[in-house]
């Protein structure tokens, strides 16, 4: 690995969790934190409080993280908070398309579904039930050659948890901003329902993913604990599928794999590969 293109960094953290407690903000603030100590980065983290507060980073920040959070992500629509936020994907948009160096966003989860929505990718619609556990997610082309995702396997496990999801993609608009779906849930062959998206490129500097990609077994193991969750998986999925969650949680290849790799990737392609911009844009033309 090259050196990094310098040695201090700010960050923005959108907090997306509206004051709910949860285990996306720590497991972020320990990657961060654990990211700066092991590279010898001076990483200065700023956090913004978005649904309740409106509060949005400026310009100024060089790497944008957007976390996941409760609630729909449809009814939101046109509140206040939502015109802030967006207000700063667009000014993001606009300064990538015109000037250097260029401003990564990362989008997590309900930052995943707003976009998709904004953007009138697809349909964005609650499931039929909730999905909640460690599940395994499958690469489709893009997904191969996406450099955030080149230390996974395929299929990488994922924590799952949301009522909500994307599906009937449309193709138009994907092709017109050059977007690209990395990945999509897994087969179920005696379900008949179309499998959701899972990650998409939304531009060289966009990268979202539905599940969560910082979440750690430490996180999983308390929420698979808690009586409510744990009913609820028996219920859906049944009392060994259950075991076998909690099993995973000690299997180095399986959530940890994606916690210490998709993030972490994504921050190297950033701080120690300035290329990593202009190879996107060639792989996400429309065709």
């Amino acid at each position: 690995m090259s050196l990094p293109v310098k040695q201090h960094w700010k960050i923005a953290v959108l907090d997306m969790y509206e004051g709910v407690p949860n285990e996306g903000m720590r497991c972020i603030r320990e990657i961060l934190a654990e990211y700066g100590a092991r590279n010898g980065l001076q990483l200065e983290v700023h956090e913004f409080e978005v649904r309740r507060q409106q509060q949005v980073p400026d310009l100024s920040y060089d790497i944008y993280i957007s976390t996941g959070g409760p609630g729909s992500p449809v009814e939101s629509e046109g509140s206040e908070w939502e015109k802030v936020y967006f207000g700063l994907v667009n000014g993001l948009m606009q300064w990538n398309s015109a000037q250097t160096p260029k401003k990564p966003m990362l989008f997590i989860c309900h930052s995943f579904q707003l976009m998709c929505r904004y953007f009138q990718l697809g349909e964005v619609c609650r499931r039929k039930s909730p999905a909640f556990g460690v599940f395994p997610v499958h690469k489709v082309n893009a997904g191969v050659k996406e450099n955030s995702f080149r230390l996974l396997p395929d299929p990488f496990y994922i924590v799952d948890s949301r009522f909500w999801q994307v599906i009937s993609l449309r193709q138009d608009k994907m092709e017109a901003m050059g977007a690209a779906v990395l990945a999509i849930e897994k087969e179920r062959p005696h379900v008949p329902l179309e499998r959701a998206v899972m990650a998409i490129r939304f531009t060289p500097q966009f990268l979202g993913t539905q599940f969560h990609p910082e979440a750690d077994a430490a996180g999983m193991r308390k929420y698979l604990l808690e009586e409510e969750k744990k009913a609820h998986v028996i219920r859906h999925y049944g009392e060994e599928k259950y075991t076998d969650m909690l099993e995973q949680l000690t299997d180095p290849e399986k959530i940890m794999l994606t916690h210490n790799r998709l993030i972490p990737t994504f921050l190297n392609d950033i701080i120690y590969d300035p290329s990593v911009t202009h190879i996107l844009q060639s792989t996400l033309q429309p065709k």
